[in-house]
């Protein structure tokens, strides 16, 4: 097992070294009018430095002056010192600003993929059990709902029924500037995330319910289930430790991949219910040039994928002892 992990862990960092170098080829390619409107706009401070000095050093900071793998191995060396620069449009320092804006994306995807999977597995087994019956039937009809619904047209009807009609929510962003204690601020932020979070759950539920179903049914089909119950062994016991534990290995899958959404925010969500999560904040950046910051988070994007993957790969090992042995 440890091969196994240390093995990866080579893999994941040779991965992310070309994903890093990929995103400085990236930003070598923009157009200087981002690096020279900043220049600029330093430049018109009063007692600051001239417009070509200004450009000068922003050239330089972010290895625009050298050559494409100079420049590469520069940006690559400064984020693993941890020397991510000052954000252009929030005039704070990147590792600052993400900071405030990722733990209220956090917060809502972790709420919003532990409610998922506490909806999605019971009721995707449940239909592979009842397969072709009113149940499944019926549990099928919302999966194909909720898979087919875009997200702004969920938060728009969400908010028709909840804001408009019942006046039970508010929409108005995270809420709490106006609390006196905490439990009041943290029962008014509790209060404006409510909708968000079910936005996300109504989206994401379907296809991890419609997944669970489908590998469900293949694992019930197996000659060792048809043994089981032949055997005699009591159906409960069947489903859920010899089936349910067959049917990890797929889902571990859809919890690697999750990894990333956690932590990158839900921009559609975000915007549409004025949160300034990580994703809503990520992309004002990047509309507006703001180069620091977007290295910043397609960095830290790539790494959080990378450590989906590794995570996924050490919960295979650890689900299915086939997979360490091979």
């Amino acid at each position: 097992m440890v091969k196994f992990i240390i093995r990866r862990l080579l893999i994941s960092a040779l991965v992310l070294f070309f994903v890093m170098l990929l995103i400085y080829l990236i930003m070598y390619s923009l157009p200087t009018s981002y690096v020279e409107a900043r220049a600029r706009e330093l430049a018109s401070r009063p007692g600051s430095r001239p417009y070509q000095e200004i450009l000068a050093l922003l050239n330089q900071q972010y290895g625009m002056d050298k050559d494409i793998f100079t420049g590469a191995f520069t940006f690559i060396g400064r984020v693993l010192t941890g020397r991510f620069g000052d954000s252009w449009h929030y005039t704070l320092p990147v590792a600052e600003k993400f900071r405030e804006a990722v733990w209220i994306s956090f917060i809502m995807g972790i709420i919003a993929f532990a409610l998922e999977m506490l909806i999605a597995i019971p009721l995707g087994i449940l239909a592979a059990r009842r397969q072709n019956r009113t149940t499944d039937y019926v549990i099928t009809v919302f999966t194909l709902i909720g898979i087919s619904l875009p997200t702004f047209f969920a938060a728009t009807v969400l908010k028709l029924i909840f804001v408009g009609g019942l006046n039970w929510f508010e929409i108005d962003g995270i809420g709490g500037e106006y609390a006196t204690n905490f439990i009041e601020k943290f029962l008014d932020q509790a209060r404006h995330m409510i909708m968000p979070i079910l936005t996300l759950v109504i989206t994401g539920v379907g296809g991890m319910m419609r997944y669970t179903r489908t590998n469900m049914l293949e694992v019930l089909n197996s000659d060792f289930i048809r043994t089981a119950r032949a055997k005699g062994v009591p159906e409960k016991r069947v489903i859920n430790h010899h089936a349910f534990r067959n049917t990890l290995i797929p889902i571990v899958t859809i919890i690697g991949g999750t990894v990333p959404a956690l932590f990158g925010g839900a921009l559609i969500t975000e915007s549409l219910f004025a949160i300034p999560g990580i994703g809503q904040v990520s992309f004002v950046a990047m509309m507006n040039g703001d180069i620091p910051f977007s290295m910043f988070y397609l960095s830290f994007m790539a790494l959080l994928t990378v450590l989906g993957t590794l995570v996924a790969d050490i919960l295979y090992a650890a689900v299915d002892p086939r997979i360490r042995i091979s």
